[in-house]
């Protein structure tokens, strides 16, 4: 479908507005020392629900593994096991998550003095290596069981009533978990709840899967199971692209850094220029560099103040690690770092 004249013009409002409620956020920013939102007793009350949405899915994903594990061994299902497969890295990862929320809640000033935000994306770039090793095993078993003559699939009615009875079972659960996570608004539980989606369909694909083998022809299940395996290291091969861009620092968005300006501009009257504002990944948020410029003849606790001030000010935004703001009096000067002059 090729957008119209009234797409782009809507489009360009719509980004006018963003840009408007951006500069009015750093407007408060400035006037206010923080950012107006929820009071502390609803952000506590939101935390705790955020918390046992969390939970709740958790206990669910290793109850629904097991289940899943007993109708593999019911049926022998490749389909089946490569569902629960997937349902294994959903585990994994929900540990991955937890072991680095809780490496970075005990920091070590010494060992790492600008704390260990990393950790998370390091973890999921183990796992999906992790995952990639398990899903083209799957798929060199299912080719296997293709191009052999084993013994036909096939199920007993009472083996068909418990992997039928499982999955539908499996896959209602997952779809009201999905439904209950899209409630919030907190990124790791909107995490779950796409992966609660994606479970729906990983489920639905192999007990189809398997139907299809059972009543019509046995190489059936090994594609689904090869279907599924693909569909599985695709969608872990774009959480890895998303955490390696941000950890080779790249660059925030036009809009963001137009944001971070205005907040600088405004930030106090003695401010002649501003020479660089930058914003760029390093784990999951973002470090920010400013260079502002101050009247050459001002006193060094003023123009620090000044400074210090700023620093502060963009540390109070939520996707901001650490920000540096270096002051000077001129900007006609080549970049400050060396390797800046290569580029």
């Amino acid at each position: 479908m090729v957008s119209g004249p009234e797409d782009n013009v809507a489009e360009y409002y719509q980004q006018q507005v963003e840009m408007l409620e951006g500069f009015s956020e750093m407007d408060a920013l400035a006037e206010r020392g923080f950012i107006p939102g929820m009071s502390k007793e609803v952000r506590e009350r939101l935390a705790r629900s955020e918390t046992l949405a969390i939970r709740i899915s958790n206990i669910a994903n290793m109850v629904l593994f097991a289940a899943k594990v007993y109708a593999s061994m019911r049926s022998g299902s490749l389909a089946i096991i490569a569902s629960t497969l997937d349902s294994l890295l959903d585990l994994l990862s929900g540990f991955i998550l937890w072991f680095t929320a809780f490496s970075m809640s005990t920091p070590n000033p010494y060992q790492y003095p600008i704390g260990k935000k990393r950790m998370q994306p390091l973890g999921i770039l183990v796992f999906a290596s992790v995952m990639a090793t398990l899903g083209l095993q799957i798929i060199l078993e299912s080719v296997r069981t293709m191009v052999s003559n084993e013994d036909e699939f096939n199920l007993t009615n009472e083996q068909e009533r418990w992997v039928v009875g499982i999955m539908l079972g499996v896959t209602l659960t997952k779809l009201l978990l999905m439904f209950y996570c899209r409630t919030f608004t907190n990124e790791i539980v909107k995490a779950y709840a796409q992966d609660h989606f994606f479970d729906v369909i990983t489920n639905i694909i192999g007990l189809v899967a398997v139907l299809l083998a059972n009543y019509i022809d046995d190489w059936m299940d090994p594609v689904g199971a090869i279907i599924l395996a693909l569909y599985t290291i695709r969608t872990w091969s774009m959480t890895v692209l998303e955490n390696v861009n941000s950890l080779v620092g790249r660059s925030a968005a036009p809009e963001y850094l137009q944001k971070l300006t205005y907040l600088c501009w405004n930030h106090h009257k003695a401010i002649k220029n501003i020479d660089t504002v930058r914003a760029y990944t390093f784990g999951s948020l973002y470090f920010v560099e400013v260079d502002i410029v101050l009247p050459a003849n001002m006193a060094l606790q003023e123009a620090h103040d000044i400074g210090e001030s700023l620093q502060e000010k963009l540390e109070l935004l939520p996707d901001i690690e650490r920000a540096f703001v270096h002051l000077d009096y001129e900007f006609s000067h080549k970049p400050e770092h060396a390797q800046a002059h290569a580029l």
